[in-house]
């Protein structure tokens, strides 16, 4: 049995397109042997290969298909939103074209045609995908509004560039509302403008957002995000929410708060709140289940200790 040429590197573990190999030099013949795997039109993959990453599965199916990109659950999973999509890690991968073209046929696409305008296909370390705006609204269709506005939190907040490494937000609110306008008929359209109503600047994770929905929807006063506070000469602390007015802040702890070092600064934390004659509020994943209903109780029991009562 004849032995095959060895693929050229950068295709010896990653699927690639018919075109991509001959430009390697790799012959027709080559790409016949029973070492390589077609699962879709002019696309191998080394049947050698761990299962690869989302991104280099899909990569492969933009390029062969044109005016097309990756759209809907696999742009939301390759953004990496937060967020609760439903089936968004059903078998799949979603891609679109212009609805001026054919629906894509091929095996494992979820196919999808709509209205592009030029600026919402980019690319991402060699795909064609749906920019984050446009993927936040084909999204919204199949998200309920909470999770919408979980989505637009992290588009519009402020990164810390010592951490993540920019300096702007991936979108403006402005950004957000011109997406809307532009494809107002789109399915999830209108949810999507009351989740935009509800978001806000500042949130730095998913759980801070629906607490801070859940707060709201429990008729507590509107809090602060993130804002910096000064509890003393040289003493600036930043909470998740903040009741300026009632001396009250709330922050939701992670995972990552059980750390040794981490807990030590979470008292340092909370005693620099107390000096001030502040109460902080600390919020865990257990306080969030059912709507976050002992979050909210924690949060008005503060609140009212300080002097707020409901209207």
């Amino acid at each position: 049995m004849k032995i095959p040429r060895p693929l050229p590197a950068n295709l010896a573990s990653n699927p690639f397109t018919r075109q991509e190999a001959l430009d390697a030099g790799v012959t027709v013949g080559r790409l016949r042997y029973r070492d390589l795997d077609s699962p879709s039109r002019q696309i191998f993959i080394p049947r050698s290969a761990d299962e690869r990453p989302l991104a280099e599965r899909t990569r492969p199916l933009t390029l062969v298909t044109p005016f097309s990109a990756a759209s809907h659950a696999t742009a939301f999973l390759l953004w990496e939103f937060p967020g609760f999509l439903p089936g968004s890690h059903m078998p799949g991968i979603h891609i679109s074209r212009p609805d001026t073209m054919g629906r894509v046929r091929r095996r494992g696409v979820i196919a999808h045609k709509g209205q592009f305008f030029e600026d919402e296909i980019i690319t991402l370390n060699g795909l064609y995908i749906t920019s984050r705006a446009r993927t936040w609204l084909d999204c919204a269709r199949k998200m309920d509004i909470d999770e919408i506005t979980v989505v637009a939190d992290h588009l519009i907040r402020v990164p810390r560039p010592e951490f993540e490494g920019r300096t702007a937000p991936y979108c403006t609110l402005a950004d957000l509302e011109d997406m809307l306008d532009r494809h107002w008929g789109t399915p999830g359209v209108r949810k999507a403008r009351l989740a935009l109503e509800q978001a806000r600047v500042g949130a730095d994770s998913a759980p801070e957002t629906r607490l801070r929905l859940a707060l709201g929807r429990a008729g507590l006063p509107t809090a602060g995000v993130n804002v910096r506070t000064e509890l003393g000469p040289g003493v600036v602390r930043q909470p998740d929410l903040g009741y300026r007015e009632w001396r009250v802040a709330v922050d939701y702890e992670g995972e990552g708060h059980s750390d040794r070092e981490q807990i030590a600064r979470d008292i340092a934390k909370e005693e620099d709140f107390s000096r001030a004659g502040w109460t902080l509020v600390r919020i865990s994943k257990r306080h969030m289940s059912t709507d976050a209903t002992t979050a909210v109780r924690k949060v008005r029991r503060a609140l009212e200790e300080h002097g707020w009562t409901p209207k």
